[in-house]
């Protein structure tokens, strides 16, 4: 019995431990990808400019939107309300998408 308790606390601590770090990979993974795709034009850190003054900072658009309402844009690929024909044409995979969201989410935080 003892034995049965101490298993299942150790599986609870293992998955209390992996969630952040799950989330921090992702996350990692994200920055990744906008440093690939966005970093020409859009500041991706937590301060800095844009290196294309039309393009906004990441952390506004972080701050600016619910992150989860960006997902749908990321994956039918993300447009701009305003005429912004600099602006290449991005779609992302479900997996690319989540490292993306988990990415602004850090930023929104203050945790890039």
């Amino acid at each position: 019995m003892i034995y049965r308790i101490a298993l299942i606390a150790l599986a609870a601590a293992n998955l209390a431990l992996s969630g952040p770090a799950l989330a921090q990979s992702a996350a990692q993974r994200g920055g990744a990808l906008v440093k690939q795709h966005c970093a020409a034009c859009h500041a991706i850190g937590a301060s800095g400019e844009s290196p294309n003054a039309k393009a906004p900072p990441l952390r506004e658009i972080a701050r600016k939107y619910k992150v989860e309402d960006l997902e749908e844009a990321f994956a039918e690929g993300v447009m701009v309300s305003h005429q912004a024909t600099e602006m290449p044409p991005f779609t992302f995979d479900p997996p690319q998408i989540g490292e993306l969201t988990a990415y602004l989410r850090s930023l929104k935080a203050g945790n890039p």
